[in-house]
């Protein structure tokens, strides 16, 4: 697992080597966490971190479209667990406990700090909005795991 965050809307995002993840609030100096992401004032659920797939991101490089890790502008990078599963369930990231919200669909503006064909290779693989239940210390490596 890979962590990334940035401290404004439209800023490249940083490689982080942990993240302290605040339940009810999102990651530490993360631009959601601060209220000043692109979105922040949109009224909904999910924005406090989000989770896209290692193997989403290299389906779509197969695509033929270029995407870096950093590009997709979620906060976890994850491996060998299928994010859209977890919608609606509650499950853990090392000492982190998460509950799935929505899926995180590509949007216009992902497809304006990109370039033309992002949008459309991440349909139904763009990741996972989620809520933190439980806060702590995220940190690459952390294995997922649902909760009962």
């Amino acid at each position: 697992m890979a962590i990334y965050t940035t401290s404004e809307a439209g800023a490249a995002m940083e490689a982080r080597d942990e993240a302290r993840a605040v339940a009810g609030v999102g990651l530490d100096g993360d631009r959601y966490a601060e209220k000043n992401g692109k979105h922040s004032q949109t009224p909904g659920t999910g924005r406090e971190i989000t989770l896209v797939e290692r193997e989403a991101i290299a389906a779509v490089r197969a695509d033929g479209v270029e995407l870096a890790d950093d590009e997709t502008r979620r906060n976890l990078l994850t491996e060998g667990v299928p994010l859209n599963h977890l919608v609606g369930r509650t499950f853990r990231v090392g000492e982190v406990v998460l509950r799935g919200v929505r899926l995180a669909d590509p949007c216009s503006y992902l497809a304006g700090l990109t370039r033309p064909g992002v949008s459309r290779a991440l349909v139904h693989r763009g990741g996972l909005r989620a809520d933190i239940v439980e806060g702590g210390t995220l940190r690459p490596g952390d294995a997922i795991t649902p909760t009962p």
